[in-house]
Formats: C-alpha cells, structure tokens, sequence
C-alpha cells in the first residue's frame, strides 16, 4: 500500500506544529508496518536544499513563496507543488490530507477527487464554521465539496466531529471516523520517585518548562503569571519557555516576567528540534500548556511518555484522559483573564513529591496503554483497508 501524506508546511524549527508532526508520526508508524509512506508539503526557512527525508520519512518539500502574507500559512503555496500534485496523487493507493483552508492542502484534495483515488482528510480541530468573508469564499469553492465526496473525515473529540460536519450542514459529511493522536513510547523513566524530599531549611530548584508555539490560543502568558506563585514556595524555581515565537509575543511574554518581578527565573529558549524537546522533557519536573483551546496536543503527549506530569486546561482535548489517569492536573482557562494563579497552585500539587511521583508514573501507563503511535498506526491502516474496498 502506497500513502500520500499531504501537508500545508515544514520548516527546521517546526514552526507548523501539531499537524506535521502528527503526519509524520502517522507515517513513521505506517513505515513500521510495511506501508509505503511518504510526505508532500512545503517548506520554508531551511539555509541549503530542501531535505528529501524527514525524520526517517520520505519527503517531497517544495520551496514556499509567500504570496498572501497577511493570510500568513494559508497564504502560501508552491506552483511548482501543484503542477506536481496530479503526479503524486496518482502514485498513491491512498491519499491522506492534513485539511486546513489554504493554497495547498484543499487543492491537493481536490485533485484527488478528480483523479478518483481514495481520499481520507484529517481537520486537526481547524474546520469549523466561520463568520470570516474569505474562509466562507473557500468553503463554497471547494472546501463543502471535499468534506462531502472524501472517504473518511478524522477527528480527534467528538465536539471536532460536529464542528466539521457543521460546515457541510444540512447536507451530510463523509463517513467520519475517530484517531486520536499517538506518539513513540519511551522506555519508563530512570526514576518515578519525583522530586527529592527536602531536608528542614534546604531549597531546591525545580524546572517548569512550556514548550509549544508562542502565541495568543496556547496562553502562554499564563505560564508567565505562575511564577509569582510557585516561587512564593520554592524560590529557585526555573521556567523555560520553548518554541516558535509567534508575532514577537516572546519578547511581550519576557517584559510580563519582568513586570511581575519574576524575570530572573525564566529562560526562552526558542525553537526547538524533536530532540531536543524530548531532552527538555526528560529535565524538566512539570509540563505546562495552557492553551484556551488544544484539540489534541502532541506535545502533552510526549511530555506524559517520558513521565513528565502536565498542567493542561478544561478546554483541551486530552483533558479528560489527564484527570481520569491522575496524570497532571486540569484547569480552568478563560480568555480575557489571568489564570496564572491557577495554574501556578497546581504546579506547585505537582512538585510535592508525593503527588509528582503518582503522577509521573500515571502520565507514562497512560501513553502506553492508550497513544502510542504504533495502535493509532494500526486503526489507521484498518479505515484505509476499509474505504480502498468501498471505494
């Protein structure tokens, strides 16, 4: 079986996030598995050639041109992909698209509608309705057209399910089908007993690490307002703050800390490659993401396989699963207001050693048992056996 995975963007630093990593994740684990899978996307910031592979997957990149930057990702394509896409589509038995409004993703779609070859899409919690004018224009120009012809439409919550299907609404979506998220499984942490116990008088100097794309939706700025709290009880507390920086708002995040008196314990640290995520991971004592709204997040899932204990909020879609493991703590987020308090008082359960080593060990069974890309890999595989046949 050959499988096309098309995605919107890849850069060195990951700027793209959740659903080039999921692609690639999916076709490493298809790989696995003896199905031929390869990536085509666009790519963007790389010094020398574009890479022909990405880790250990096959890699059709094509140089992005910029040419609606006010639409920022959606306002980028490649002619050179698209006098392509035909070719490539037609190589494939299956052609997955990684589905956002944009120049590249719902014209390759679109293809494979015309060359008749089965079509799985996948939304990433990023179709729903829309009052915009221009994303309106899209959905009546092809967007309804491909959520109604395609094989499979994947979700990942069912509240993703019925956003989608709204776009299409009143007529009826694809077959829709359920594939969560799933990583590598790391091997069980060297040591699940959490933080040292401290002697009377003795401090200790945990690491609360955010690493995800700087920007307004993940709520970094809660992060931020933590600190105040959980330095209050451990003073030589640090906070790394890693990834993309989206509209500068690294340097806003910077002068927060600064405003609030905390500047001295918290590092950005930028970008980083997936190994190095993993390092921080494996460093660090708690994960935080603060998102308002995360339909799936990877990065929560590679923070729980390496049994690092997560703060995340109500509003995401892995929240369940943390507070039903005892993986980490949920809480509430509202946009407009400062959560950081809240989110600092559960920093500060998860550091009591206690609570950080039955959270640490339940953050690593619940990856285990229930994300690992090697079963997300396999349910894949089932639903494109499944609409090969109907189709």
């Amino acid at each position: 079986m050959k499988v096309l995975h098309a995605v919107t963007l890849h850069t060195p630093t990951h700027d793209f996030g959740g659903p080039t990593r999921v692609a690639l994740n999916l076709s490493r684990g298809l790989r696995a598995r003896g199905v031929q899978a390869a990536m085509v996307a666009l790519g963007d910031g790389f010094d020398g050639p574009l890479p022909r592979e990405v880790d250990g997957v096959p890699a059709r990149l094509y140089q992005a041109r910029h040419v609606l930057p006010r639409f920022e990702v959606s306002g980028i394509t490649s002619p050179a992909l698209l006098a392509d896409a035909r070719r490539l589509v037609r190589s494939a038995d299956v052609v997955h698209v990684h589905l956002m409004r944009d120049l590249i993703t719902l014209p390759i779609a679109l293809i494979a509608l015309q060359c008749g070859r089965p079509l799985v899409l996948q939304t990433h919690g990023m179709i729903d309705p829309t009052e915009k004018r221009v994303a309106q224009l899209v959905d009546v120009l092809g967007l309804r057209r491909v959520l109604k012809r395609a094989d499979a439409v994947l979700h990942l919550t069912e509240q993703e399910r019925a956003d989608t299907a709204a776009v299409v609404a009143p007529e009826r979506m694809a077959p829709a089908y359920r594939l969560v998220n799933g990583v590598q499984p790391q091997p069980p942490p060297a040591a699940l007993e959490g933080p040292p116990e401290r002697a009377e008088g003795e401090s200790k100097a945990p690491t609360v690490l955010y690493v995800a794309r700087v920007q307004e939706r993940k709520r970094p700025q809660d992060f931020i307002s933590a600190m105040p709290t959980v330095l209050a009880e451990y003073p030589e507390a640090r906070f790394v703050l890693a990834g993309p920086d989206t509209g500068a708002m690294a340097a806003d995040m910077l002068e927060l800390a600064g405003t609030l008196g905390v500047g001295h314990a918290v590092e950005y640290v930028g970008a980083l490659d997936h190994a190095e995520v993993l390092a921080r991971l494996r460093s660090a004592d708690v994960y935080v993401l603060p998102s308002v709204v995360e339909p799936f997040a990877v990065s929560v899932l590679e923070a729980m396989s390496v049994g690092l204990p997560v703060v995340v909020t109500r509003t995401g879609g892995l929240a369940p699963d943390v507070a039903a493991a005892g993986a980490g703590r949920v809480v509430d987020s509202r946009p407009g207001t400062d959560n950081g308090e809240l989110v600092g008082r559960a920093v500060l359960e998860l550091l009591d050693p206690a609570a950080h080593r039955a959270a640490s060990r339940a953050a690593w069974e619940l990856v285990r048992d229930g994300f690992t890309i090697d079963a997300v890999a396999g349910t894949l595989h089932g639903i494109y056996e499944r609409v090969i046949a109907a189709h």
